[in-house]
């Protein structure tokens, strides 16, 4: 149905035929995920976003500006709600931190005010439970332990989620705005060291709370993603496969938008401990920028990640076509330091 309703508003708005498959992989990339029962693998459609595209498409001759529906935008105030929740603060980061899926022993079948007004009741398959039931999780499938795997839907309601984990890293708007005006210098000019600074000087300081065991590259993809986040103008995905590999965070720009002065991105993290650099935090503070690019475990690492950006961004180029591609590795050394190369 989706696709007669696309070849109409081509027809009517005198496009070429290639624009409906254009039009038909944009609405997927953002809009489809939804499985809603077990025993099945075919995915559907958010409708209520598929009938605002429609009604945006016909009516501009143009996509939608923002790929977000106003009338669902509120969905952020269940992620909201959920944040509030201190299980549901970690199980928030989490998510990002582990390609967007959790892993629950069941979804509950019955939750309502009294299990939402109850402390108690917060434990994680309420959690997870509460999330599926307003369309913010979905099923992904089983593990082996036939334990239930949910994951965010698509690229829309991961908007939601990295806007809600960048008000809840960065709760002051002042460094919400100095935070993504630095993000705006790497796709629009190709700099990257005011978002490291940024990173290092204001971001990584609130993760200083957190276990230290569990810090990684991912943890320093999410902090970046936060603030990177454009999902006006980039197709935006982290572990995006390519030949059956991943790349850490590609920024591919929208179809309806390669006529912006604007650069397509693809960035690599690493995360070197501060143990297998031999040294303290007090002593990484110290460091130069060139005597921090210098420890060896950095090096080795930039070394690793320009191999593989050189080759992922070869695949980008065939599978796109026309990138103006901007390469990066980026390592941070602990929640101390961060340095990167930029790859020509």
């Amino acid at each position: 149905m989706a696709r007669k309703v696309i070849e109409q508003i081509v027809v009517e708005c005198n496009f070429g035929t290639e624009k409906t498959d254009e039009a038909l992989n944009l609405m997927k990339t953002y809009y489809d995920g939804y499985l809603f029962a077990f025993g099945t693998d075919e995915y559907i459609y958010n409708p209520t976003l598929c009938l605002y595209f429609f009604e945006q498409f016909q009516e501009m001759c143009g996509y939608p500006r923002e790929m977000l529906d106003d009338n669902l935008a509120t969905d952020e105030s269940k992620l909201e709600y959920i944040a509030q929740i201190p299980r549901g603060r970690d199980l928030l980061m989490s998510l990002m931190e582990n390609k967007q899926q959790v892993v629950a022993s069941r979804i509950s079948k019955r939750f309502g005010i009294r299990e939402m007004l109850t402390d108690k009741s917060k434990d994680n398959t309420f959690l997870v439970s509460f999330l599926y039931y307003f369309g913010v999780l979905t099923i992904a499938g089983e593990t082996e332990e036939l334990q239930v795997i949910l994951k965010v839907p698509n690229l829309v309601m991961k908007s939601l989620y990295v806007e809600r984990i960048q008000k809840m890293l960065l709760p002051e708007p002042e460094d919400r705005d100095d935070g993504r005006e630095a993000a705006k210098l790497v796709y629009q000019k190709g700099e990257m060291a005011p978002l490291c600074r940024f990173m290092e000087e204001r971001y990584l300081k609130v993760f200083h709370n957190r276990d230290y065991r569990w810090a990684n590259e991912l943890t320093l993809k999410t902090a970046f993603l936060t603030l990177l986040y454009n999902d006006i103008i980039y197709i935006m995905d982290s572990e995006t496969e390519i030949d059956r590999r991943y790349a850490d965070l590609t920024m591919i720009i929208r179809p309806d938008k390669r006529y912006g002065k604007i650069f397509d991105v693809l960035i690599e993290f690493k995360f070197v401990k501060l143990k297998d650099a031999g040294m303290s935090a007090d002593q990484a503070k110290q460091l130069s920028e060139n005597e921090l690019c210098l420890i060896p475990e950095i090096v080795k690492q930039i070394k690793d990640g320009e191999k593989q950006v050189k080759d992922y961004g070869k695949k980008l180029d065939q599978k796109y076509g026309n990138l103006r591609l901007q390469k990066f590795v980026v390592v941070a050394l602990g929640f101390e330091r961060v340095c990167f190369r930029k790859i020509n």
